[in-house]
């Protein structure tokens, strides 16, 4: 059995990277927080994720309301991004370890749709599927989808997470 030298584990890929490279799952820079607040806290064994918009490297995409601009599955491709961007800031705050995440406990996703678009749920599941995705069975998780009337920047979507990490 070999024995690997502190120095050395950082070098080393973690399991999720792997992973998300063998996907094809490129995951975007995280963003700075807009405002006065931060980007992740951790407390104990909680990452508690801020919301994260359906943007790529600071650029807002899916711009409009769900039910009027975008179908339930464009929504979906917006709840993914928002989920990338997530994993993308789990990643920072587990010093680029993403192998610390013992499991996704819940999501929250909010869905700018029209008044009479009740697909919040399908929509969110674009984000519930890339968790699974990337973290299995650690990936499954309580669940929460809300229609609002608008979100920061107009964008379609935006979600949260709470993680329990080692």
């Amino acid at each position: 059995m070999a024995v690997v030298m502190p120095d050395e584990v950082s070098d080393m890929t973690s399991a999720i990277d792997q992973k998300l490279q063998a996907l094809g799952i490129e995951l975007p820079t995280p963003s700075a927080p807009g405002a006065n607040y931060v980007p992740t806290v951790r407390t104990g064994n909680l990452l508690l994720i801020t919301g994260q918009l359906s943007q790529w490297n600071g650029e807002r995409r899916f711009v409009g309301k769900l039910g009027r601009e975008f179908s339930v599955e464009e929504g979906q491709q917006a709840a993914r991004l928002c989920a990338l961007n997530l994993v993308a800031h789990a990643r920072e705050a587990l010093g680029g370890n993403l192998d610390h995440v013992v499991r996704c406990l819940r999501v929250a996703g909010y869905v700018n749709s029209m008044p009479e678009f009740t697909g919040q749920s399908q929509v969110i599941n674009g984000a519930s599927d890339l968790f699974v995705q990337v973290f299995g069975k650690a990936g499954r998780h309580t669940r929460m989808a809300i229609g609002v009337a608008a979100l920061p920047y107009g964008v379609a979507v935006e979600v949260e997470a709470l993680l329990e990490v080692s």
